[in-house]
Protein backbone atom coordinates (compact mmCIF):
# COMPACT_ATOMS: atom_id res chain seq x y z
CA UNK A 1 0.00 0.00 0.00
CA UNK A 2 2.96 2.32 0.57
CA UNK A 3 4.50 2.03 -2.90
CA UNK A 4 4.22 5.22 -4.93
CA UNK A 5 3.97 5.62 -8.70
CA UNK A 6 4.69 8.50 -11.05
CA UNK A 7 1.77 9.47 -13.27
CA UNK A 8 2.98 7.52 -16.34
CA UNK A 9 3.59 4.39 -14.26
CA UNK A 10 0.22 4.66 -12.57
CA UNK A 11 -1.58 5.22 -15.89
CA UNK A 12 -0.02 2.05 -17.31
CA UNK A 13 -0.80 0.10 -14.14
CA UNK A 14 -4.46 1.20 -14.15
CA UNK A 15 -5.02 1.04 -17.91
CA UNK A 16 -6.04 4.68 -18.27
CA UNK A 17 -4.45 7.65 -20.01
CA UNK A 18 -2.26 10.25 -18.35
CA UNK A 19 -4.66 12.87 -19.70
CA UNK A 20 -7.57 11.21 -17.85
CA UNK A 21 -5.61 11.25 -14.57
CA UNK A 22 -4.74 14.90 -15.06
CA UNK A 23 -8.41 15.68 -15.76
CA UNK A 24 -9.55 13.88 -12.59
CA UNK A 25 -6.92 15.81 -10.65
CA UNK A 26 -8.13 19.17 -12.01
CA UNK A 27 -11.72 18.27 -11.07
CA UNK A 28 -10.68 17.30 -7.55
CA UNK A 29 -11.82 13.69 -8.05
CA UNK A 30 -8.43 12.04 -7.64
CA UNK A 31 -5.82 14.17 -5.89
CA UNK A 32 -2.41 12.44 -5.79
CA UNK A 33 0.48 13.36 -3.59
CA UNK A 34 3.27 15.53 -4.92
CA UNK A 35 7.05 15.41 -4.87
CA UNK A 36 9.05 18.44 -3.78
CA UNK A 37 9.39 19.29 -7.47
CA UNK A 38 5.61 19.09 -7.97
CA UNK A 39 5.38 15.73 -9.76
CA UNK A 40 2.26 13.62 -9.10
CA UNK A 41 2.66 10.51 -6.94
CA UNK A 42 -0.06 7.84 -6.78
CA UNK A 43 -0.56 5.04 -4.26
CA UNK A 44 -2.59 1.84 -4.44
CA UNK A 45 -5.23 3.62 -2.34
CA UNK A 46 -5.62 5.99 -5.29
CA UNK A 47 -6.27 2.87 -7.37
CA UNK A 48 -9.39 2.17 -5.24
CA UNK A 49 -10.66 5.72 -5.81
CA UNK A 50 -9.97 5.46 -9.54
CA UNK A 51 -11.97 2.21 -9.72
CA UNK A 52 -14.96 3.97 -8.15
CA UNK A 53 -14.66 6.91 -10.56
CA UNK A 54 -14.53 4.65 -13.62
CA UNK A 55 -17.44 2.50 -12.41
CA UNK A 56 -19.68 5.46 -11.58
CA UNK A 57 -18.81 7.12 -14.89
CA UNK A 58 -19.77 3.92 -16.73
CA UNK A 59 -23.13 4.00 -14.98
CA UNK A 60 -23.77 7.40 -16.56
CA UNK A 61 -23.15 9.58 -13.51
CA UNK A 62 -21.56 12.94 -14.52
CA UNK A 63 -18.09 13.67 -13.15
CA UNK A 64 -19.33 16.74 -11.25
CA UNK A 65 -21.93 14.59 -9.53
CA UNK A 66 -19.29 11.97 -8.69
CA UNK A 67 -17.26 14.75 -7.08
CA UNK A 68 -20.28 15.66 -4.96
CA UNK A 69 -20.60 12.03 -3.91
CA UNK A 70 -16.94 11.95 -2.92
CA UNK A 71 -17.25 15.20 -0.95
CA UNK A 72 -19.17 13.21 1.65
CA UNK A 73 -17.79 10.33 3.64
CA UNK A 74 -17.10 7.66 1.02
CA UNK A 75 -18.25 4.09 1.76
CA UNK A 76 -15.67 1.39 2.37
CA UNK A 77 -14.53 -0.42 -0.77
CA UNK A 78 -16.62 -3.60 -0.19
CA UNK A 79 -19.81 -1.53 0.23
CA UNK A 80 -18.92 0.64 -2.78
CA UNK A 81 -18.43 -2.51 -4.87
CA UNK A 82 -21.79 -3.89 -3.73
CA UNK A 83 -23.51 -0.64 -4.75
CA UNK A 84 -21.82 -0.74 -8.17
CA UNK A 85 -22.80 -4.39 -8.68
CA UNK A 86 -26.45 -3.68 -7.91
CA UNK A 87 -26.55 -0.75 -10.33
CA UNK A 88 -24.90 -2.80 -13.07
CA UNK A 89 -27.29 -5.70 -12.47
CA UNK A 90 -30.24 -3.35 -12.95
CA UNK A 91 -28.70 -2.00 -16.14
CA UNK A 92 -28.12 -5.56 -17.37
CA UNK A 93 -31.72 -6.49 -16.58
CA UNK A 94 -33.01 -3.67 -18.79
CA UNK A 95 -30.60 -4.54 -21.59
CA UNK A 96 -31.59 -8.23 -21.39
CA UNK A 97 -35.25 -7.23 -21.73
CA UNK A 98 -34.49 -5.27 -24.91
CA UNK A 99 -32.38 -8.11 -26.34
CA UNK A 100 -35.10 -10.69 -25.61
CA UNK A 101 -37.77 -8.51 -27.22
CA UNK A 102 -35.70 -8.14 -30.39
CA UNK A 103 -34.92 -11.89 -30.42
CA UNK A 104 -38.64 -12.68 -30.19
CA UNK A 105 -39.30 -10.30 -33.07
CA UNK A 106 -36.64 -12.06 -35.16
CA UNK A 107 -38.21 -15.44 -34.46
CA UNK A 108 -41.77 -14.23 -35.13
CA UNK A 109 -40.97 -12.52 -38.42
CA UNK A 110 -40.83 -14.68 -41.51
CA UNK A 111 -38.71 -13.74 -44.54
CA UNK A 112 -40.54 -11.37 -46.85
CA UNK A 113 -43.17 -10.46 -44.22
CA UNK A 114 -43.56 -7.35 -42.11
CA UNK A 115 -43.33 -7.87 -38.34
CA UNK A 116 -46.52 -7.77 -36.31
CA UNK A 117 -47.24 -4.34 -34.77
CA UNK A 118 -47.56 -5.87 -31.29
CA UNK A 119 -44.03 -7.27 -31.56
CA UNK A 120 -42.64 -3.90 -32.63
CA UNK A 121 -44.57 -2.18 -29.83
CA UNK A 122 -42.89 -4.41 -27.27
CA UNK A 123 -39.44 -3.55 -28.63
CA UNK A 124 -40.24 0.16 -28.48
CA UNK A 125 -41.48 -0.14 -24.88
CA UNK A 126 -38.41 -1.94 -23.54
CA UNK A 127 -35.97 0.35 -25.38
CA UNK A 128 -37.83 3.43 -24.15
CA UNK A 129 -37.59 2.05 -20.63
CA UNK A 130 -33.81 1.82 -21.09
CA UNK A 131 -33.61 5.34 -22.55
CA UNK A 132 -35.81 6.75 -19.80
CA UNK A 133 -33.71 5.44 -16.89
CA UNK A 134 -32.49 8.95 -16.16
CA UNK A 135 -35.56 10.92 -17.27
CA UNK A 136 -36.31 12.13 -13.74
CA UNK A 137 -32.86 13.71 -13.17
CA UNK A 138 -33.99 17.05 -14.60
CA UNK A 139 -36.20 17.59 -11.55
CA UNK A 140 -33.35 17.26 -9.04
CA UNK A 141 -30.35 19.44 -8.27
CA UNK A 142 -26.90 17.88 -8.67
CA UNK A 143 -26.61 17.53 -4.90
CA UNK A 144 -30.00 15.84 -4.69
CA UNK A 145 -29.03 13.44 -7.51
CA UNK A 146 -25.85 12.54 -5.64
CA UNK A 147 -27.84 11.86 -2.46
CA UNK A 148 -30.28 9.66 -4.41
CA UNK A 149 -27.34 7.64 -5.73
CA UNK A 150 -26.18 7.16 -2.13
CA UNK A 151 -29.65 6.01 -1.06
CA UNK A 152 -29.88 3.44 -3.85
CA UNK A 153 -27.97 1.02 -1.65
CA UNK A 154 -31.24 0.67 0.32
CA UNK A 155 -33.25 -0.24 -2.78
CA UNK A 156 -32.77 -3.98 -2.76
CA UNK A 157 -35.24 -6.06 -4.85
CA UNK A 158 -36.85 -7.22 -1.60
CA UNK A 159 -37.39 -3.65 -0.36
CA UNK A 160 -38.71 -2.51 -3.73
CA UNK A 161 -41.20 -5.38 -3.82
CA UNK A 162 -42.34 -4.60 -0.27
CA UNK A 163 -42.70 -0.86 -0.98
CA UNK A 164 -44.65 -1.54 -4.18
CA UNK A 165 -47.11 -3.67 -2.25
CA UNK A 166 -47.42 -1.08 0.52
CA UNK A 167 -48.15 1.65 -2.06
CA UNK A 168 -50.78 -0.51 -3.78
CA UNK A 169 -52.44 -1.34 -0.45
CA UNK A 170 -52.35 2.31 0.65
CA UNK A 171 -53.81 3.60 -2.62
CA UNK A 172 -56.63 1.07 -2.36
CA UNK A 173 -57.34 2.09 1.26
CA UNK A 174 -57.37 5.81 0.36
CA UNK A 175 -59.82 5.17 -2.49
CA UNK A 176 -62.10 3.41 -0.01
CA UNK A 177 -61.90 6.41 2.37
CA UNK A 178 -62.58 9.25 -0.09
CA UNK A 179 -65.81 10.15 1.70
CA UNK A 180 -64.10 10.58 5.06
CA UNK A 181 -63.27 13.90 6.73
CA UNK A 182 -59.64 14.76 5.74
CA UNK A 183 -59.06 15.98 9.29
CA UNK A 184 -60.57 12.85 10.80
CA UNK A 185 -58.71 10.02 12.51
CA UNK A 186 -58.97 7.60 9.58
CA UNK A 187 -57.74 10.12 7.01
CA UNK A 188 -54.89 11.20 9.27
CA UNK A 189 -53.75 7.61 9.67
CA UNK A 190 -53.70 7.23 5.88
CA UNK A 191 -51.76 10.49 5.50
CA UNK A 192 -49.21 9.23 8.05
CA UNK A 193 -48.74 6.00 6.06
CA UNK A 194 -48.33 8.05 2.87
CA UNK A 195 -45.72 10.29 4.51
CA UNK A 196 -43.78 7.28 5.80
CA UNK A 197 -43.59 5.71 2.32
CA UNK A 198 -42.47 8.97 0.73
CA UNK A 199 -39.76 9.30 3.37
CA UNK A 200 -38.55 5.78 2.56
CA UNK A 201 -37.46 7.29 -0.76
CA UNK A 202 -36.38 10.78 0.35
CA UNK A 203 -34.83 9.92 3.71
CA UNK A 204 -36.43 13.21 4.85
CA UNK A 205 -33.84 15.10 2.83
CA UNK A 206 -35.27 18.51 1.83
CA UNK A 207 -33.45 18.62 -1.54
CA UNK A 208 -34.70 15.18 -2.59
CA UNK A 209 -38.18 16.07 -1.32
CA UNK A 210 -38.20 19.29 -3.38
CA UNK A 211 -37.18 17.39 -6.54
CA UNK A 212 -39.81 14.72 -5.94
CA UNK A 213 -42.47 17.41 -5.57
CA UNK A 214 -41.44 19.02 -8.88
CA UNK A 215 -41.53 15.66 -10.61
CA UNK A 216 -45.06 14.81 -9.45
CA UNK A 217 -46.35 18.27 -10.35
CA UNK A 218 -45.14 17.60 -13.90
CA UNK A 219 -46.93 14.24 -14.27
CA UNK A 220 -48.54 15.11 -17.66
CA UNK A 221 -45.04 15.40 -19.18
CA UNK A 222 -43.69 12.08 -17.92
CA UNK A 223 -42.47 9.54 -20.52
CA UNK A 224 -45.25 7.32 -21.87
CA UNK A 225 -43.70 4.20 -20.34
CA UNK A 226 -43.68 5.79 -16.87
CA UNK A 227 -47.23 7.09 -17.22
CA UNK A 228 -48.37 3.60 -18.14
CA UNK A 229 -46.54 2.11 -15.17
CA UNK A 230 -48.17 4.66 -12.85
CA UNK A 231 -51.66 4.19 -14.30
CA UNK A 232 -52.92 2.30 -11.20
CA UNK A 233 -51.96 5.36 -9.13
CA UNK A 234 -53.47 8.05 -11.36
CA UNK A 235 -56.74 8.66 -9.50
CA UNK A 236 -56.77 12.45 -8.99
CA UNK A 237 -59.27 12.19 -6.14
CA UNK A 238 -56.80 10.13 -4.14
CA UNK A 239 -54.04 12.72 -4.58
CA UNK A 240 -56.42 15.57 -3.68
CA UNK A 241 -57.66 13.72 -0.59
CA UNK A 242 -54.11 13.07 0.66
CA UNK A 243 -53.19 16.71 -0.03
CA UNK A 244 -56.14 17.88 2.10
CA UNK A 245 -55.37 15.36 4.84
CA UNK A 246 -51.71 16.43 4.92
CA UNK A 247 -52.71 20.11 5.08
CA UNK A 248 -55.05 19.33 7.97
CA UNK A 249 -52.25 17.41 9.69
CA UNK A 250 -49.92 20.43 9.49
CA UNK A 251 -52.65 22.76 10.72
Amino acid sequence: MNKLYRVQQFAELAGVTVRALQHYDRLGLLKPGRTAAGYRLYSLRDFERLEQIVALKFLGIPLKQIRTLFSREAPALPEALRMQRRALEEKRRLLDSAINAIREAEQATRPGQRPDSAVLKKIIEVIEMQDNMDWSKKYYSEEAQAKIEERKQLWSPENQERWSKEWSDLFRDVEAALGEDPAGEKAQALAARWKKLVEAFTGRDPQITAGLSKMYQDRPNWPASMQQRMQPFSNKEVWEFIHKASAARKA
